[in-house]
């Protein structure tokens, strides 16, 4: 039976609280329909925009990073069915053995119970009696020993499989949610961008490639100041992997930036790293979290960069550019801009890499 139990008073202090914030609702809600929010500025949107990428980017690295999880989890599920088809054929001729000496018997005028006993659905058990055992030919024992030892290889693998696909299911789902994640960041910053005239569009491209040729001066520079050697003024040994690495970041400069891609027109930050080296004969990892790991970590101190080193950025790691000298690293920055200069303190540096 239900009770009915009195409702406890509200305090005074809690209902005063109560009370103005009921009014501040009313008093808001009742402002709503005539002072609406002011229309954000294209520098509000600008930010905003530059906000969505950089979440859009962070799911990027993320659903890469999954892909590839994926695609290994794959790759090791489709070697165990393998195994799994292998040792079945093993199993079945092991069996095979057995019923030829099953049915050399029954040719003698009977099949034993020490056979039976072997063709029994649990040969283990059998194995555990030492008198039945006793009673076989070496040939006879050795041969459901290994039947028994070739039946556990097999339900082993069998389980592994089993928990590699369970895995492989999971990791799909995390891929998935990943890029609708991503995807739906872009589909944000391309609404907000929607919202802006054309010339104020332009204005903002205009003023992106402004700031991008002002790094590059400024890159330029300070590469021909031997006085800064601490900002990576240092040569690079012509001809060296690290030099074609340079070389070929650079040659990528004006590509736009596309998320997935990994050129050789179009990037996103790692895929441009990941080009670049490639296209200097050295072979690194996909995302740029893992391309934190693709070298020596010197810190976080630029002072201490060399050109060629992987910049890392963000607590989480993702984003990358190279550094070029100068306090430049040369990166692609997110959806509508293209491969470009910027100084490398302008976004937070969480591991220096020197491939």
């Amino acid at each position: 039976m239900a009770s009915h139990r009195r409702p406890k008073p509200v305090g005074r202090t809690r209902a005063s609280i109560l009370t103005a914030a009921a009014a501040t609702a009313v008093a808001l809600s009742s402002q709503t329909g005539a002072h609406a929010d002011p229309t954000p500025t294209k520098e509000q949107v600008a930010a905003q925009v530059d906000q969505l990428n950089e979440q859009a980017e962070a799911s990027n690295e993320a659903y890469l990073a999954a892909e590839q999880k994926q695609q290994d989890l794959q790759k090791q599920v489709t070697q165990l069915q393998d195994q799994v088809a292998r040792q079945q054929a093993e199993v079945s001729g092991v069996q095979g053995r057995l019923a030829e000496v099953a049915a050399q018997q029954y040719r003698d005028g009977g099949i034993s119970p020490t056979v039976q006993l072997m063709l029994s659905s649990n040969p283990g058990e059998f194995l555990g009696q030492a008198g039945a055992v006793s009673r076989m030919s070496a040939t006879q024992a050795d041969t459901l020993k290994s039947f028994k030892a070739e039946q556990a290889k097999l339900d082993g693998q069998k389980v592994e499989a089993e928990h590699k696909l369970a895995e492989l299911d999971t990791s799909t789902r995390a891929l998935k949610a990943k890029k609708e994640e991503f995807q739906d960041k872009l589909a944000k910053a391309s609404a907000l961008l929607n919202t802006l005239t054309q010339k104020e569009k332009d204005d903002l491209a205009a003023a992106e490639a402004k700031a991008a040729s002002a790094a590059k001066s400024s890159a330029d520079r300070a590469s021909r100041d031997t006085a800064r050697p601490d900002l990576g003024s240092v040569d690079v040994p012509s001809g060296s992997y690290t030099a074609k690495a340079i070389a070929a970041v650079k040659s990528a400069l004006g590509a736009p930036y596309v998320y997935g891609a990994t050129g050789p027109s179009t990037f996103d930050c790692s895929g441009l790293m990941q080009w670049a080296y490639g296209k200097a004969g050295v072979s690194i990892p996909r995302t740029s979290q893992s391309q934190a790991g693709a070298g020596t970590n010197i810190g976080t101190n630029i002072a201490n960069a060399k050109p060629g080193d992987l910049v890392i950025y963000y607590g989480d790691q993702h984003h990358v550019g190279m550094y070029v000298g100068g306090g430049q690293v040369i990166h692609a920055p997110h959806t509508g801009a293209v491969v470009r200069y910027v100084s490398a303190t302008a976004m937070p540096i969480s591991a220096i890499v020197r491939v």
